[in-house]
């Protein structure tokens, strides 16, 4: 605690929520705080979110500031690893079906507030020279990625449970790639506005306390990407429901808050939100994971991203009308 100006900490509890960065929260004379190690974002790009940070704070937008070192830094290295230390924020998670239509209204305009303060000169964040593209991938490669696992799952010498539903919803997989190849995006540069964005909005980096949000946290994937696609994906994030279902009315209410702050058109939502349908149609992430890297960690998000990529492809202009519904 030295090293950020602070007294002796008389307890330190390690965190081990944490899927990337080793976390702990400390009691020190002068308050609690989260500290966190940085290992997940290169130094330099985890210092940048942090400064960020300390200017949205004088905003008024529910962030933690940093605390600075005895150098005026917001990293600081010990023993050749690199630390941040915040504030501990009150307020506990929700999930989106825990939100009241209003709630949902509350959440999607903090978003907005939080693209317009990322535009402001005072975060010192250039936009980088033309559009940002968004891959979207061929048919045809997903559908080689898809039998390239199937190939795996018959290779093994026992089957697992998993990996039997596996193998099912990718002989599905291929199967709706084969009908919906010709509904894919065009190209791979996305309508609407561009600008600095959070990059991970969901229930476990969101605080909230009677109604309001106290803090929006873990900000390393910060980067420029089109509005369209952080609203798109914050909501499919917050409003799918257990049974793979978007819950089209949050889904509409968080538009319109996030619609009252920015101005966003509603074909270029329409777009973001076909783009982010493409891309759940032909990812594979959580399988890469399982067979190749040995990590079971993502297995039920395949299973519910599964489910919800059944129930949008069915559904899409219903999904598509909550996302441009006028707010």
């Amino acid at each position: 605690m030295a090293a950020f100006g602070l007294g002796q900490a008389h307890r330190a509890v390690f965190l081990p929520a944490g899927m990337m960065n080793r976390n702990w929260r400390i009691e020190a004379p002068e308050g609690a705080f989260a500290l966190k190690e940085i290992v997940d974002v290169p130094v330099p790009k985890a210092r940048r979110s942090l400064n960020v940070l300390r200017v949205l704070a004088d905003d008024g937008l529910p962030v933690c500031a940093p605390q600075l070192t005895a150098s005026a830094d917001t990293v600081a290295d010990i023993d050749g690893r690199s630390y941040c230390l915040l504030p501990w924020a009150a307020g506990s998670h929700r999930i989106g079906a825990d939100l009241s239509s209003g709630d949902a209204t509350t959440l999607g305009a903090l978003v907005g507030r939080i693209h317009q303060a990322l535009a402001t000169s005072g975060t010192r964040l250039e936009l980088p020279a033309g559009q940002p593209r968004a891959k979207v991938t061929a048919p045809e490669a997903a559908d080689t990625e898809a039998g390239r696992f199937l190939q795996v799952i018959a290779a093994l010498e026992t089957s697992t449970p998993f990996d039997t539903a596996a193998a099912e919803a990718l002989r599905e997989r291929r199967r709706l790639l084969a009908v919906h190849a010709h509904q894919r995006p065009a190209d791979e540069v996305p309508c609407g506005p561009v600008g600095w964005t959070h990059g991970d909005i969901q229930p476990l980096n969101v605080l909230w306390e009677d109604g309001a949000v106290t803090a929006v946290l873990d900000w390393d994937r910060l980067a420029v990407r089109p509005y369209g696609e952080e609203v798109a994906r914050t909501a499919q994030v917050w409003f799918t429901a257990g049974d793979g279902r978007l819950d089209l009315e949050r889904v509409a209410a968080f538009t319109a808050g996030y619609r009252s702050v920015v101005p966003i058109t509603g074909e270029d939502l329409a777009d973001a939100v076909d783009r982010l349908w493409w891309k759940r149609m032909t990812d594979f992430w959580q399988l890469q994971l399982h067979y190749d890297k040995d990590d079971h960690g993502p297995d039920e998000l395949w299973t519910s991203g599964e489910r919800l990529l059944h129930w949008w492809t069915a559904c899409r202009s219903q999904v598509r009308a909550a996302f441009t519904a006028h707010p």
